[in-house]
């Protein structure tokens, strides 16, 4: 399980709350992941693919609007580490989803814990100090 901490806000409430939304959505992989009862993970695992897509345009619209406002002089690399994380989710090969779902589950938590380690913690804390 995955638990927000307050080393994880950079004092934009807004944007905090987007986080911990990532948080919960790491957490439904998590429990798909232990979860024994499915044999057939396939459609539960798209499921929460396209909720992270989703969320993460959503929120990365939100966070770089306010990066905008404030005139944040690293915006554009910012973004293109956003653009990334998209196009990380948009090119993965659902065949090889359904042939390996474990191991799907895995690497999509692994993928959104490292960004939360590396992103939030690491990039956007920078967001108020710049």
């Amino acid at each position: 399980m995955f638990k927000w901490k307050e080393d994880y806000s950079i004092g934009v409430e807004l944007i905090d709350t987007q986080h911990e939304e990532l948080f919960n959505i790491a957490n439904k992989a998590y429990e798909l992941l232990k979860n024994d009862f499915f044999t057939d993970k396939y459609d539960k695992i798209i499921e929460i693919l396209e909720e992270l897509k989703e969320y993460t345009i959503f929120h990365f619209k939100t966070e770089e609007e306010f990066m905008l406002n404030k005139k944040y002089k690293k915006f554009f690399s910012h973004k293109i580490e956003h653009d990334n994380f998209i196009q990380k989710i948009n090119n993965v090969d659902l065949k090889k989803v359904d042939q390996e779902q474990q191991k799907y589950l895995m690497d999509i938590l692994e993928f959104v814990v490292q960004w939360i380690n590396q992103h939030i913690l690491e990039r956007d804390k920078f967001i108020m100090v710049d």
